[in-house]
C-alpha cells in the first residue's frame, strides 16, 4: 500500500489542518523494529480516512529519558522547544505509539504551557473498532491463537489504560490469556526510567528475562505489546530463550493492520 504521509509544514502551506497529529517518537523514527509499527499506525489512519500529519524533521525527543534519568534541565529545554512548535501549529489532538511520549505530553507538558488532547494508538484503535471502522476481517485470521498482552508501565499503571489494548485483541476471535502479573499488578519490561539506555545493575536476573518467563508460562503464540521499549525487551527475551520460531512479539497496531488486511 503506497501513500504519502504529509508533514505539518506541508499541510499548513496548502492551507489545510489535520484532525490529528501523529507524534512518531524517537523509537518509531530510528529503531528498525519500531519503524514497522509506525508504518502500520499510518496504514490504519490512512485506511479509516483520518486526516493526519507528522512533524517530520521538526519533531524532537519529548524529553522523557532525560527527565527519568534525572536531567530536569535538559527535559525542560526539549519540552519547551516542542511546545513552542506544537502551539505555533495550533495542534489540538495528538496520537502516539509510545506510552513514554504519551505520558510526557499528556501529563508533563500542561505545566509548561502545552495542553493537548493526547491519546495512545491503542485508544485510537479501540475507538475505531467501536465506530465499526476496524473490523478484523479481510486479512490474516488470528482465530484460536493464544495471545498474551504485556501492559506497558506508562500506559497501564501510570495512566490507567488497560481496556483499550485488549479491545483490539478481543475482536480477533483469539484466545487471550493473561499473565500472572497483569493490569494494575503488571511487571515492567525492564526498559522504563531510562534503563533502556544503560546496562542493568548487577543482580540475580534481568527484569526482561523475569517478564518473558512469565509470558512464556502462558504458552502463547503471540506476545502482544504496545510500546517500542517493551517490544525491544520482550523480543530480546524471546531470542534469549530460543523461542523465536514459536513465539512472535507483535504490537497492537501490527496485529490490527494484519487482521484488517492492510
Amino acid at each position: 500500500m503506497e501513500f504519502k504521509v504529509p508533514t505539518m509544514a506541508e499541510m499548513m502551506a496548502s492551507g489545510e489542518e489535520p484532525e490529528i497529529l501523529f507524534w512518531v517518537g524517537c523509537a518509531g523514527s530510528y529503531d528498525e523494529r519500531a519503524q514497522k509499527i509506525t508504518r502500520d499506525i499510518c496504514k490504519i489512519l490512512h485506511h479509516v480516512g483520518i486526516k493526519y500529519a507528522v512533524l517530520g524533521t521538526e519533531e524532537s525527543c519529548t524529553g522523557d529519558p532525560a527527565k527519568r534519568a534525572g536531567n530536569e534541565f535538559l527535559f525542560q529545554m526539549q519540552a519547551m522547544a516542542n511546545i513552542e512548535l506544537l502551539n505555533a501549529y495550533q495542534v489540538k489532538k495528538i496520537v502516539t505509539g509510545c506510552p513514554h511520549c504519551f505520558n510526557t505530553i499528556k501529563n508533563e507538558y500542561p505545566g509548561l504551557g502545552g495542553s493537548y488532547e493526547v491519546i495512545h494508538h491503542s485508544q485510537l484503535i479501540q475507538q475505531l473498532i467501536n465506530e465499526g471502522k476496524l473490523r478484523a476481517e479481510g486479512g490474516e485470521s488470528f482465530k484460536g491463537k493464544k495471545i498474551t498482552f504485556h501492559d506497558p508501565c506508562y500506559l497501564g499503571r501510570a495512566n490507567g489504560v488497560y481496556e483499550a489494548p485488549r479491545a483490539s485483541l478481543e475482536i480477533l476471535d483469539a484466545a487471550l490469556v493473561e499473565m500472572k502479573r497483569c493490569k494494575s499488578n503488571g511487571l515492567c519490561c525492564g526498559a522504563g526510567g531510562a534503563q533502556m539506555f544503560k546496562e542493568p545493575e548487577p543482580g540475580k536476573k534481568d527484569v526482561n528475562i523475569e517478564r518473558i518467563e512469565e509470558a512464556l508460562a502462558t504458552q502463547p503464540q503471540i506476545v502482544a505489546a504496545s510500546c517500542p521499549f517493551c517490544m525491544t525487551m520482550l523480543k530480546d527475551g524471546v531470542k534469549l530463550k530460543d523461542k523465536e520460531q514459536e513465539v512472535e512479539v507483535l504490537d497492537i497496531a501490527e496485529i490490527t493492520a494484519r487482521a484488517n488486511g492492510l
